[in-house]
């Protein structure tokens, strides 16, 4: 298992791994802007997670995931909790719970 003290260890340690492809929610499904690749829950698995704590700020906190679709996309999604989460679907929500 690996661990990671920032935000940005985990983002750089997961790209070094082949996680390259940056994955952003807009409902239920994963997109790429660089790439054209778009998961629907039911198409990828998260293989890891590590959650950050913002220590004095509240807009710190947040959630990467270490994603491997079923066709071999490799990625990571960065996802804010708290007052600062955004808007996701009932099914993207109910599979990124699954983890935690």
């Amino acid at each position: 298992m690996y661990s990671y003290d920032t935000l940005s260890e985990a983002v750089n340690g997961l790209k070094t791994r082949g996680y390259s492809i940056d994955f952003n929610i807009k409902g239920d499904t994963l997109i790429s802007q660089h790439r054209p690749a778009s998961l629907s829950p039911a198409e990828f698995e998260i293989v890891e997670f590590h959650r950050f704590e913002g220590n004095t700020d509240p807009a710190d906190e947040a959630v990467v995931y270490a994603i491997e679709g079923k066709h071999g996309e490799k990625g990571i999604i960065v996802n804010a909790y708290g007052p600062n989460a955004d808007p996701i679907g009932d099914t993207m929500v109910k599979k990124l719970k699954e983890k935690h």
